[in-house]
């Protein structure tokens, strides 16, 4: 008989140990940490202490994501007010750039709009005096941003956006902008970090997909009705 037919008999005869109740308490398994044999009941209650180990284990992460998440969603609301209470169109892309940097600790963060025809209600800009959101933009960026459909994060693998900040790119998010679902995008918004892991490639895009939304949004007053 051997080891697998035991394992079969013992599966087959599940009332075993309460028939030979006497062989359960005297039965001695190797202990899992330490080179000593235990009894198998204790060796169960070892078990039994691994798993709710991880249990606790696993609840404390899913507490640490949802602080995380709730965190999050806060600055988000915060940042979203911050432009809702803004009168002024033409003042919007600072205050959304400014809010990014601010309320969600971005180390830099750059914004790119064309095609505005910008609305002549005060929103144009004078002579000599073109902001940076207006600066211009290549064919190629704007066929990339046409072409994502979700936020790309990741290490900065010479992005062009990449030459609108100051500072040296470690990591990078893209977000186009468009309004509705329309395939064509009117900007581009910029998050970057030194930190070649601040935005990975692996990290989630929801909340980045809804700054977009409301970066959108927010930003459609300066295109031509």
């Amino acid at each position: 008989m051997d080891a697998n037919a035991v394992a079969q008999y013992l599966q087959d005869h599940s009332d075993f140990f309460e028939q030979h109740a006497e062989l359960f308490s005297t039965l001695k398994v190797p202990h899992p940490h330490e080179g000593r044999a235990i009894p198998l009941a204790e060796r169960q209650v070892l078990a039994l202490r691994e798993r709710v180990r991880g249990m606790e284990l696993r609840v404390a992460e899913l507490v640490r994501n949802a602080a995380e998440n709730e965190h999050i969603a806060d600055n988000l609301q915060r940042w979203s007010r911050a432009l809702l209470k803004e009168p002024s169109a033409r003042k919007l892309p600072d205050v959304l750039t400014t809010g990014l940097a601010d309320i969600f600790s971005v180390p830099d963060v750059a914004l790119r709009l064309w095609g505005l025809p910008v609305k002549a209600d005060g929103a144009g800009a004078s002579a000599g005096d073109t902001p940076a959101w207006q600066g211009s933009v290549t064919d190629d960026v704007r066929s990339f941003t046409n072409s994502l459909m979700s936020p790309h994060c990741g290490p900065n693998s010479g992005f062009e956006a990449a030459a609108w900040l100051e500072r040296t790119v470690g990591s990078i998010a893209l977000i186009p902008l468009r309004v509705g679902l329309s395939p064509q995008a009117f900007g581009l918004l910029v998050l970057a970090s030194p930190d070649p892991d601040r935005f990975s490639p692996s990290m989630g895009t929801a909340f980045l997909a809804r700054i977009g939304e409301v970066a959108s949004a927010s930003l459609s007053r300066l295109l031509a009705d």
